[in-house]
C-alpha cells in the first residue's frame, strides 16, 4: 500500500431541463482510506437528496439522482485520502466478465490486429508490452475523439484521450485472453487535470494497473469505479429527462512529492 496523503477534489454543474434520474461517480471507492469527505448537490441552492449505492464487487459507490428539476444542478466533492484504494483478489466471474466484447472494447473486430500487433501476452511483461504498444502508436491528442469511439476507431485514429488508449488497451489485452477492466481515478500529477482512466489487468489472482497514456505516476492514483468500459464508469449518467452540462473542474494533488513512475513495471493501485 502508497502511504500517501492526497487532497481530492470535483465540482460540476449543469442545467436539468426536465426532471432527471441519474447517477454520479464522483467519490472515491469504498475500500479507499478517507477523512474529511464531502458531498453537497444542490439544485438552485437548495439541497438534493442523494441515494448511495454501492457495487460491493469492484467497492464502486454510486451517489444516485431521482426525479430532481427543473434548475440549476450543482455537485461538490472533497476529501482528503490515505490511500489509492487496493482492489480485491481477480475473482472467476471477472474472468468470464472481462475478457468479453463491451460498450466500447469492440474487441471482436481487433482480434486479428491483436495477434498481429502484440502476439502472444504473457504475464506482467506481456501486460507492460501492450501498454506500451499503445503508447508509441497513439498519440494523445485533446478534443480529437467523440463519446461514440470505441477501440477500433482508436486503433485507425491513431490518436484520443485517455479513455481511447484505455478502450484500445482492453480491447487488446482481452483479445488475447487477458481479463482486464477501465478504472476511473483521481491522478496527482495529471496535466491537463481531469478524470483519469487506466486499464487493470488480471495477471494470476491479482490486478495490475498501467497506464498507456504514461501522463500520471500510477503510484498515486486513486480509485473510483471499476468496470468493462467507460459507460460503466462515468462520473455522470442521465437516465431519464433532460440535462445540459456546463463545467467540470478536478483537481487531485498529493503532500509533498509525485512519485516517479517509469511505467516499465507493474504495480497496483492501493
Amino acid at each position: 500500500m502508497t502511504c500517501m496523503h492526497r487532497r481530492l477534489t470535483a465540482d460540476l454543474s449543469a442545467t436539468v431541463t426536465s426532471p432527471v434520474e441519474a447517477t454520479l461517480g464522483v467519490g472515491v471507492a469504498a475500500q479507499v482510506s478517507r477523512d474529511d469527505e464531502q458531498l453537497t448537490v444542490t439544485l438552485d441552492g437548495d439541497p438534493v437528496e442523494v441515494q448511495d449505492v454501492l457495487d460491493e464487487a469492484s467497492g464502486t459507490r454510486w451517489q444516485v439522482l431521482r426525479d430532481v428539476g427543473p434548475g440549476r444542478l450543482s455537485v461538490s466533492y472533497s476529501a482528503g485520502v490515505r490511500d489509492g484504494g487496493a482492489s480485491g483478489p481477480v475473482r472467476p466471474l471477472d474472468r468470464i466478465h472481462y475478457v468479453r466484447p463491451s460498450r466500447y472494447v469492440d474487441l471482436d473486430r481487433l482480434e486479428a490486429v491483436a495477434r498481429a500487433e502484440v502476439g502472444d501476452v504473457v504475464g506482467e511483461q506481456g501486460v507492460l508490452d501492450v501498454a506500451s504498444w499503445v503508447h508509441d502508436h497513439v498519440a494523445y491528442v485533446i478534443g480529437s475523439s467523440v463519446v461514440t469511439d470505441g477501440a477500433s476507431d482508436t486503433y485507425l485514429a491513431r490518436r484520443g484521450v485517455c479513455r481511447d488508449f484505455a478502450h484500445l488497451t482492453l480491447a487488446l489485452l482481452r483479445a488475447r485472453g487477458i481479463p482486464a477492466r477501465l478504472v476511473a481515478c483521481y491522478a496527482p500529477g495529471l496535466s491537463p487535470m481531469d478524470f483519469h482512466a487506466v486499464v487493470e489487468a488480471a495477471v494470476g489472482d491479482r490486478w495490475v494497473v498501467v497506464d498507456p497514456t504514461r501522463l500520471a505516476p500510477r503510484q498515486g492514483l486513486v480509485r473510483i469505479s471499476a468496470g468493462a468500459d467507460a459507460s460503466e464508469t462515468s462520473f455522470l449518467t442521465v437516465h431519464s429527462g433532460g440535462m445540459t452540462f456546463h463545467s467540470l473542474h478536478v483537481s487531485a494533488t498529493v503532500d509533498g512529492d509525485l512519485p516517479i513512475d517509469d511505467h516499465l513495471s507493474t504495480v497496483a493501485i492501493g
